[in-house]
């Protein structure tokens, strides 16, 4: 459910007049009075809060000064648009749009075009390896090296066609800091989330390099010049796990400053009204997270099939070089190894950044509210308590990829067992081929005996 601009005004201006109202109608009994007269930080306050009403997070201008997070994560953005996986653009003030027609999906086009023309020479080399060689295991790291080369052609599926949902997604982030600034007076901040997002952009661009160097130099077929169609790959995978964390992070900020100034509002004031405006809030920041999941539901979905197939088929690859080899550590065994740790260390941190956000959601304010004495509160007030309690329940912090999968430590505890599974099939059907090809050395060591 989508709160919108009117929903969120109707409830702002009704939880302002419930206060108004409140005062007018028992000012006798009011804790807010002083010696007969209204506390005048409360006044200040309340004057406060009624010029932060007539904010309208529906408008570009104000959306565009208060969009803190666009502005710190922007270099992520103009990396992946480089890219030419997401061609969203900040067309106007405040608002992230996609078109089909706009400067960045025509770059996309073309760009995409010319990495098909290098990706299909260096796959159908890669592809040749299969007529060069009758050992299974061979077989095993071709399809490795093939398996890299997928992700280039989902990028129009996982990419474009859900840029637009990507588009809203990201706007959605300039309301909501807009209406974090109506109800708690302060401007939404991310301390240090720009100098990180450029250490991690500069890192995804590095550690790609790296790893493919690698693979290069410690497996045996892999030609250096092939790494020319991986590059742009697994840059790709690199900062899809790197935008994961840092919508993530954005999420787990969001949630603390929202229990922080909730906390120190309910200590100063707590009212029906200042309650609604936070539950209203509250159910914002919930609604951006479900949003999160949704919006990158086809792209990362497909992200944790191809982290799940690569981790199963280099492990299996490295343990069938020990058995037959044993554990002598050659360069083929190595350069599985890292692309198991690579692959390993990318799933982690899409599951474990979003167990920390979901943690960080609803504790906070939860807390708060069962904190609140409620013999010293007046109904209204006990009342509000309750729906906000109650909204927590009803909207729990999850991230969901469309139902298809909750992303959480449980998905990477039920991925690993998973691949266990598929490990221990893919071992049996490896030493069954050991224990066929026994019978047959020796028959034919007893021919040359014979014959001898």
């Amino acid at each position: 459910m989508v709160i919108k601009e009117s929903e969120f005004d109707d409830s702002l201006a009704y939880a302002l007049l419930r206060g108004d109202m409140g005062t007018v109608w028992d000012t006798s009994k009011d804790e807010r009075m002083v010696n007969g007269t209204m506390d005048p930080e409360l006044i200040q306050r309340a004057k406060e809060r009624a010029i932060r009403a007539q904010l309208n997070s529906a408008d570009g201008d104000t959306c565009e000064t208060h969009d803190q997070f666009y502005r710190d994560h922007k270099l992520l953005l103009v990396l992946f648009r480089g890219l030419a996986v997401m061609p969203i653009t900040r067309s106007v003030p405040g608002r992230i749009t996609f078109s089909w027609r706009s400067a960045a999906s025509l770059y996309a086009f073309c760009f995409y075009t010319v990495s098909t023309v290098i990706v299909l020479i260096v796959g159908y080399e890669r592809i040749k390896v299969f007529q060069t060689t009758t050992q299974f295991d061979e077989y095993i790291y071709g399809i490795l090296f093939v398996i890299f080369l997928v992700p280039h052609f989902w990028i129009p599926f996982v990419g474009w066609g859900v840029a637009k949902q990507v588009a809203i997604y990201k706007t959605m982030w300039g309301a909501f800091q807009v209406r974090y600034y109506r109800v708690t007076g302060t401007s939404l901040q991310f301390p240090h989330l720009k100098v990180l997002i450029v250490f991690l952009s500069i890192g995804c661009l590095v550690c790609a390099i790296v790893f493919l160097l690698s693979l290069s130099f410690l497996l045996e077929g892999f030609a250096l010049w092939h790494t020319s169609a991986y590059y742009h790959i697994i840059t790709m995978l690199n900062m899809n796990s790197a935008l994961w964390y840092i919508n993530s992070r954005g999420i787990r900020v969001a949630s603390s400053s929202l229990s922080r100034c909730f906390r120190k509002d309910v200590a100063i004031e707590c009212t029906a009204a200042m309650i609604s405006q936070y539950r209203f809030l509250w159910l914002n920041l919930s609604e951006l997270l479900q949003s999160l999941g949704n919006a990158y539901a086809r792209t990362y979905s497909t992200y944790c099939l191809f982290m799940f197939v690569n981790i199963t088929v280099a492990i299996y690859g490295a343990l069938s070089e020990i058995i037959d080899h044993g554990f002598g550590f050659s360069f083929k065994e190595i350069g599985l190894i890292v692309d198991t740790v690579y692959c390993s260390t990318l799933l982690f941190i899409f599951c474990d950044c979003s167990h920390n956000a979901t943690l960080q959601v609803a504790q906070g304010v939860q807390d708060t509210l069962l904190s609140i004495n409620l013999l010293k509160v007046d109904q209204p007030t006990q009342k509000e308590i309750d729906l906000f309690i109650q909204a927590i329940e009803m909207n729990p912090a999850i991230v969901s990829l469309k139902g298809y999968a909750e992303v959480n430590r449980e998905l990477l505890t039920s991925s690993i067992a998973t691949i266990a599974i598929y490990l221990i099939v893919l071992l049996q059907f490896k030493l069954s081929l050991i224990s066929q090809q026994i019978p047959a050395e020796i028959i034919e060591n007893v021919r040359q005996l014979q014959k001898s």
